[in-house]
């Protein structure tokens, strides 16, 4: 997190340089623009007319701790097979001042527990936590969403602060913690967490990113002195710390393998997401990483790992710098077929977005996408594309704020607090900033951190639920105005994993082909529904459906109708 630093007088030359050729650069843009109009979203904020009353604790001290200031995330799925998505937050809990070396802070009181919130037949939601046995342990960070048994239930992992838990969905609206026997309680400050199936033996595998060798012995930060204050340390004083790999043994048991796969590079890892980026049928991880550079764990297939961040060109910037990589997705924004990656990173730096160039490399497409222009000012936590118009091409969703409370005292131009950003694609070519005309909570600042993504009413656009450090919750719903079609795509693994996580998936019309792959990890700290949500413009029939499963079986479906919600199993043959 570079902002933590002092620039010196070159750096500050160089930055007001840049500013000024992102800004002639984004005004050109947005000239070239504007004969379009482009259409902007509209989110509703509709937290308490729903029923969700949730406030992260961050529980703050005067000695600055940086476990502080990251936040915890959330998920959207559905634990009860009801067809309606539900919400889970994880928490933090207190910390003393000072809080003891080694310590794992404690949910000893309700306000710290993590919440489960039930979506019932008219929408609204009821606090079940309890009842589900979820209010959890220790300082939770990241969830994770998946099937690891295949028994049609989703179960969920909460990473956090030295422990992490897995707890099995029992399928009658509870949840069992069974992370001693599993074997993955972790070690370390855990942050986000993934589901992957990186063997394709139908059995999903769980990745969990750490973020560094850090406790509560965390040294003092600050101005020193009578008129001095105390800060968040910089990142950079601390050993990077590796990814673990738990390998789905079957039967409820797992062994820890990132050794043996070579996926344990040590890094500060802060989010991840899965793609098949190279097309050869296996997934691969990409990892966020603060203030180093961004790795991407290409995998063999052969059960290990190669860490080709830097020769792929998704490591650095355009100028060979690192940038304290937060949140991450890994889609494909531009309908070539070919997965692409954004990360979010703190003001000054610019949102990383790398185009698939379909040959092992990627190109830095941040500043012709006029993400540069967009985004130099701002600080941006969980990230998603998603098609909010349903016009066929994946937006960007971003929520934001910076990671230090008092930045106004070190950089009087950039904020802590920060609105969310709606980033309309523009036929895969540029991105334009329509955050304004997309509604009130579009203008409200706030320390966001986790975002998960998914169609919560089930009216065929996306909505987003959107968590903030020390501070409230909010649900988005999408009243976006379109007469575009839709349709949801619900996988049913049998072969594969239950979940079908990794599947990829082709949807053409008649205005062309639209790529997805099954993943519930992305974003910040969070996990989104697993179903596909494709946009589909005017066209009102779907010439074909492509289904690629993990299990490398090919399946298709023609002439399907648009705006409905479809389930498809995979076939045995």
């Amino acid at each position: 997190m570079k902002s933590f630093a002092k620039f010196s007088s070159r750096a500050m030359l160089s930055g007001i340089a840049l500013i000024l050729a992102n800004l002639i650069f984004g005004t050109w843009l947005s000239f070239a623009a504007s004969p379009n109009s482009p259409t902007p979203g509209r989110f509703v904020d509709v937290t308490e007319k729903l029923g969700i009353h949730f406030r992260q604790q961050a529980s703050p001290t005067s000695r600055k701790y940086l476990l502080e200031t990251m936040g915890s995330g959330v998920a959207l799925f559905d634990y009860d097979n009801d067809g309606r998505l539900d919400i889970f937050f994880a928490n933090g809990a207190r910390l003393d001042d000072p809080t003891p070396t080694g310590s794992i802070p404690k949910k000893d009181s309700p306000k710290y527990w993590n919440r489960l919130y039930h979506q019932k037949s008219d929408g609204t939601f009821e606090d079940v936590t309890e009842r589900a046995g979820l209010t959890g342990f220790g300082y939770s960070t990241g969830v994770a969403v998946g099937d690891y048994d295949n028994d049609g239930f989703e179960d969920l992992y909460v990473a956090g602060y030295g422990h992490g838990t897995l707890y099995h969905n029992n399928g009658d609206g509870t949840f069992t913690d069974v992370t001693a026997a599993a074997g993955v309680a972790g070690s370390g400050w855990m942050t986000s967490a993934a589901w992957v199936d990186y063997d394709n033996d139908g059995r999903l595998d769980l990745v969990v990113a750490r973020y560094m060798q850090w406790d509560f012995d965390d040294v003092l930060c600050g101005k020193p002195g009578k008129d001095g204050y105390r800060s968040y340390c910089h990142p950079d004083l601390f050993k990077p710390e590796s990814v673990l790999l738990f390998h789905n043994d079957g039967g409820g048991k797992f062994t820890e393998v990132s050794h043996q796969t070579g996926i344990d590079k040590p890094g500060k890892g802060l989010g991840l997401a899965i793609a098949d980026y190279d097309h050869d049928g296996f997934m691969d991880i990409l990892l966020a990483n603060d203030s180093m550079p961004e790795y991407l764990f290409h995998n063999r297939g052969n059960g290990t790992f190669e860490e080709v961040g830097l020769p792929s060109g998704a490591g650095l910037d355009s100028n060979g710098n690192t940038f304290a990589g937060m949140g991450v997705d890994f889609e494909d924004y531009n309908n070539d077929g070919w997965p692409d990656i954004i990360i979010t990173d703190l003001a000054n730096q610019r949102y990383a977005l790398y185009t698939n160039l379909k040959d092992g490399t990627f190109d830095y497409s941040t500043t012709v996408t006029g993400l540069s222009a967009i985004s130099l000012r701002h600080s941006g936590w969980g990230v998603r594309f998603l098609d909010y118009d349903n016009d066929g091409w994946k937006d960007l969703l971003i929520v934001q704020s910076h990671v230090i409370d008092t930045i106004e005292m070190i950089d009087p131009n950039v904020r802590y607090r920060e609105p969310p950003l709606l980033l309309r694609n523009e036929q895969g070519k540029k991105f334009v900033d329509v955050s304004a005309a997309s509604g009130d909570v579009f203008h409200q600042d706030w320390s966001a951190r986790g975002l998960a993504v998914g169609d919560i009413n089930n009216d065929g656009k996306l909505d987003a639920v959107i968590t903030s450090n020390d501070g409230p919750a909010w649900v988005l719903l999408n009243q976006t105005d379109t007469p575009s079609h839709w349709i949801i795509l619900n996988l049913v693994g049998v072969k594969s994993n239950r979940d079908a996580i990794g599947a990829q998936v082709r949807v053409s019309t008649t205005a062309g082909d639209q790529f997805a792959t099954v993943t519930t990890c992305s974003s910040y700290q969070s996990s989104s529904d697993k179903r596909l949500h494709f946009g589909l413009g005017a066209a009102d029939t779907i010439r074909e459906i492509e289904i690629r499963w993990p299990s490398g079986i090919r399946q298709i479906l023609r002439d399907q109708k648009p705006d409905r919600i479809v389930t498809i199993t995979e076939p045995l043959k």
